[in-house]
């Protein structure tokens, strides 16, 4: 059990050797009661889940506002020789130099906006981890996707601190061990939360949003990274 402040929550879930093992769950006390669970992933993953981690009013007005005022764009992608329009809407910002290439689509990066060049400083105090570029997707409701991956190109050194905002409708996060089918987490991601993977989690899992047809509201996510310029993104293939 690990502590923060006053007081703090057990365990949830149960503990499987080898396998996910949910660590701890700790709520801030006083000023800012955060729920914040972390799960030792198998092979020396980890992920880090901040649930609240913005008050709901913030996350609300930061949704319409991206919503509203991003240049989404619907890209095409290709995965296994075919072409695919992509079941999400994206945009990429960054620092100078941060391109990303994947599946056939190469990114240059947007000017970071004041909104989310503020939100940058405030994910790298609670991840831990300096980020020179943020993806942002916009899932328009359930039949919007991600399909499994990992983000282990390259450029994204050996063992990348991945820094994830959920705003909106909330959508499952699933991750599976690359080798072990019986190794999975499923996760609920709220607007609002925050969810960090790290260690060697890009190495052994992949992971991914998907489709759920009940849901009817959009929700959008920031994808935080670092990216090494010098380092050229290969040719990856994601799943639609």
């Amino acid at each position: 059990m690990l502590h923060l402040g006053c007081f703090c929550l057990p365990s949830q879930g149960k503990e499987r050797a080898g396998s996910v093992r949910p660590a701890a769950r700790r709520r801030r006390p006083c000023d800012a009661p955060r729920v914040i669970d972390r799960y030792d992933l198998a092979d020396g993953g980890s992920v880090v889940l901040h649930d609240d981690w913005l008050d709901p009013e913030e996350a609300a007005l930061l949704f319409r506002s991206l919503r509203d005022d991003v240049p989404w764009r619907q890209d095409r992608v290709r995965i296994h020789g075919r072409e695919f329009l992509q079941p999400r809407l994206s945009a990429w910002y960054g620092d100078p130099g941060t391109v990303y290439t994947y599946s056939g689509l190469t990114l240059s990066p947007e000017p970071w906006p004041a909104l989310l060049s503020s939100l940058r400083g405030r994910v790298e105090v609670d991840a831990g981890a300096g980020f020179n570029s943020v993806l942002c997707n916009l899932y328009r409701d359930g039949k919007d996707s991600m399909g499994f991956h990992a983000d282990d190109e390259p450029e994204l050194g050996s063992n990348p601190v991945i820094a994830s905002v959920s705003l909106g409708a909330t959508r499952r996060f699933s991750l599976r061990h690359v080798k072990r089918a019986g190794d999975k987490l499923d996760l609920e991601l709220p607007g609002g939360s925050l969810l960090v993977m790290a260690g060697s989690t890009q190495h052994f899992w992949r992971h991914a949003v998907p489709k759920r047809p009940s849901v009817l509201a959009s929700r959008i996510n920031l994808t935080f990274r670092r990216i090494d310029p010098q380092k050229p993104a290969p040719a990856k293939e994601y799943a639609s």
